[in-house]
């Protein structure tokens, strides 16, 4: 049984009635072993960090081997915080992501620049208002809510008001910042994500995912979904 502790919030206009289950991303996969169980747990996508200062970050070989491994229908995100234009043409020249990740503070005449579907980060360690945000780049696929300050990396741990995210968000919505096993039920609950993202909540030293973590992880995530539906009899606790 679910143990669940927040109210059903007000719902954001991408949650439907139809829909079932929070998708999920596994961002800062660094290994093919990896990448295999969380896809094997029911990721829908892996975020690998093209951000060179970060503990997390994948050289391109290894990135290929996840690419080249992953069964059908697990996409690859590639992720950036304020990268050259030349270094981000080049992972997208050479490992063909599904979609990218700006973390950073891209343009949105950058972020469209290499015609592939995006996300955009949105600093909520900012006083910036995620809607003017959300504006300015109205071509994004969704919008990661993080718990970061502008320009700073993700990945802290650190979670954010979730209250903060104003109501008349009317986005897909990303939830990030300090997820993790013992919370994800209660932010699908309380916030109702498109998906949720996680880095740090699944590792046990920074950098270092937890293959026991990401599956407690993926059974919370089926247990928040089955509370929202009225299912949570049927998830074992």
């Amino acid at each position: 049984m679910c143990n669940l502790s927040f109210p059903l919030a007000t719902k954001n206009p991408y949650y439907s009635d139809m829909q079932n289950r929070t998708r999920t991303k596994i961002c800062g996969i660094s290994t093919l072993q990896d990448a295999l169980h969380a896809a094997d747990c029911g990721a829908d996508s892996i975020g690998l960090v093209f951000h060179p200062p970060s503990v997390r970050f994948i050289d391109m070989a290894r990135a290929l081997e996840i690419r080249h491994a992953l069964p059908p229908f697990v996409t690859i995100t590639a992720l950036f915080l304020d990268e050259g234009e030349d270094w981000v043409a080049e992972v997208v020249r050479d490992l063909r992501p599904d979609c990218l990740q700006f973390h950073g503070n891209e343009t949105a005449e950058f972020c469209e620049a290499f015609a592939v579907p995006y996300i955009k980060s949105i600093p909520m360690g900012s006083d910036e208002d995620p809607c003017d945000y959300a504006r300015r780049h109205k071509n994004a696929q969704g919008f990661l809510l993080d718990s970061n300050a502008a320009g700073r990396q993700g990945g802290s741990g650190d979670t954010f008001d979730w209250s903060k995210i104003p109501p008349d968000f009317e986005h897909r919505l990303i939830l990030a910042g300090g997820i993790n096993p013992l919370n994800v039920a209660d932010a699908i609950i309380q916030v109702r994500p498109w998906a949720v993202d996680v880095s740090s909540g699944v590792e046990v030293s920074r950098g270092i995912k937890s293959r026991d973590l990401i599956t407690r992880f993926f059974h919370e995530v089926t247990c928040g979904d089955a509370r929202l539906s009225g299912q949570d009899s049927v998830v074992p606790g």
